[in-house]
């Protein structure tokens, strides 16, 4: 079993909380975890990108080479496609459609939204809306990852751990709500799959 993943974002939007959350399903199952970070935390709306390697294996190398990668999870639209390069024939690109404009020039969204479509597999979600529906508007980064649920190696209980760990001292009204992020774009991830 070997997993490559690429995570993407903007500063503030919760990539390391979903890096975090895969990285502890891992541990629970006792699997080989590596983890790079490129990032400017002391700046929000700057570009973050993660990337998590996880095998039943020993890895020795968090870089994932091009076209190597089984995933992108992207919490941003433009910064899902920056990442294309790396991205297996049969990977999966599941991405935010709400943009975080944070330059000038940022690209038209119709054209961004096309160029996400011409993947062959791709998840599109409106994470932002979703997470309104639910009432938590900041948890639509678990929402994102939920899209992502089908398409890695982890069970239910898994990430059901992971979100504990992460959100536990918070209280159990924040891991309830995070969780049912998580489901409500596990859902939306399946029904687009079919």
């Amino acid at each position: 079993m070997n997993t490559n993943i690429i995570l993407a974002g903007v500063g503030g939007q919760g990539i390391l909380s979903i890096a975090a959350v895969i990285g502890y399903t891992a541990i629970k199952r006792e699997l080989y975890i590596k983890q790079a970070e490129v990032h400017g935390m002391s700046q929000r709306g700057g570009a973050v990108q993660s990337t998590l390697r996880i095998s039943d294996k020993e890895l020795y190398s968090d870089l994932i080479p091009k076209g190597k990668a089984d995933l992108i999870i992207s919490v941003e639209p433009m910064e899902g496609l920056r990442y294309l390069p790396w991205l297996k024939e049969d990977g999966w690109l599941i991405t935010n459609s709400k943009p975080f404009i944070n330059i000038p020039d940022y690209p038209d969204l119709d054209s961004l939204i096309e160029a996400i479509r011409l993947v062959p597999n791709h998840i599109l979600i409106n994470a932002a809306a979703l997470a309104s529906k639910i009432k938590s508007a900041r948890s639509s980064n678990m929402v994102v990852l939920g899209a992502a649920i089908p398409f890695l190696p982890f069970d239910w209980d898994d990430y059901v751990f992971g979100i504990k760990q992460l959100f536990g001292k918070k209280g159990e009204s924040v891991v309830n709500i995070n969780l049912e992020a998580l489901k409500t774009g596990e859902e939306y991830s399946l029904k687009q799959k079919k």
